[in-house]
């Protein structure tokens, strides 16, 4: 059964759009984790939009799952990994006017940099995993940088239209995830990710996790938190026996 990541990323959004103290992100990643969450995400941006970095020291210190600390390859962000000792890092790029990640790294751009900081974080412990592109060249150039894992960008497959293009974006999922596998890299999945479309990706059994925010946070408006996290914890765990054809 592939685990859960929940990415708390918008209950701090919230919080940010009236600067208050409230909603907590460290009570959200609490109750995420009693719904069933195998591990809490989540992104400190160089901008602080949301979460903050009181945010990041508390939810290390009070959560018991794993937490995912995704972050720009800056030596700012590395010190702040360095002093928080996240269980893993995902290193994502970020682009100030954007609204969300718009896709994986530059790996050929930005080789040099990303090897300092990986070789940074992996010799001090800390796991590293790259958010890339669902390309094969994008993940030998993972495996070439010596990561732990990297972490397929879903968003094209999460926003395709037409039964081709999903299908087309699929099938490059598949194919990355394959190779990944080959190559002895943790495979993970996330972006644009919610309750419909989900399903079919079960059928790529390389994928080991999948880290997913918006869909459950924007349920759990409805329904609370603790049953949007356990609804798309019931999908995971039903995986390998839901009628999934593609």
């Amino acid at each position: 059964m592939p685990r859960l990541g929940v990415n708390i990323d918008h209950v701090a959004t919230l919080r940010q759009a009236r600067k208050t103290s409230y909603p907590d992100p460290v009570q959200a990643a609490l109750e995420a984790e009693a719904a069933g969450a195998d591990q809490i995400t989540i992104h400190l941006r160089e901008d602080r939009r949301h979460i903050q970095d009181r945010d990041v020291l508390k939810i290390r210190e009070g959560i018991g799952v794993r937490l995912n600390l995704e972050m720009a390859a800056t030596e700012e962000m590395v010190q702040i990994a360095l002093q928080s000792r996240p269980d893993i890092v995902t290193l994502v790029p970020e682009k100030r006017q954007e609204l969300t990640t718009e896709g994986g790294l530059q790996l050929q751009e930005n080789l040099n940099r990303l090897k300092e900081v990986v070789e940074a974080l992996q010799g001090s412990k800390i796991p590293v995993s790259l958010f890339v592109n669902p390309s094969l060249e994008d993940v030998q150039r993972s495996q070439d940088l010596r990561v732990y894992a990297v972490e397929l960008h879903t968003g094209q497959y999460a926003e395709a239209s037409s039964p081709q293009r999903i299908q087309e974006e699929f099938r490059r999922i598949k194919d990355a995830a394959r190779l990944a596998a080959d190559l002895k890299l943790k495979v993970f999945a996330g972006h644009g990710l919610h309750y419909e479309n989900i399903p079919p990706l079960f059928l790529i059994q390389e994928i080991e996790e999948y880290n997913i925010g918006h869909s459950i946070i924007a349920r759990a408006i409805f329904i609370g938190l603790s049953a949007a996290v356990k609804e798309m914890k019931a999908l995971l765990q039903s995986s390998n026996t839901l009628p999934v054809t593609f």
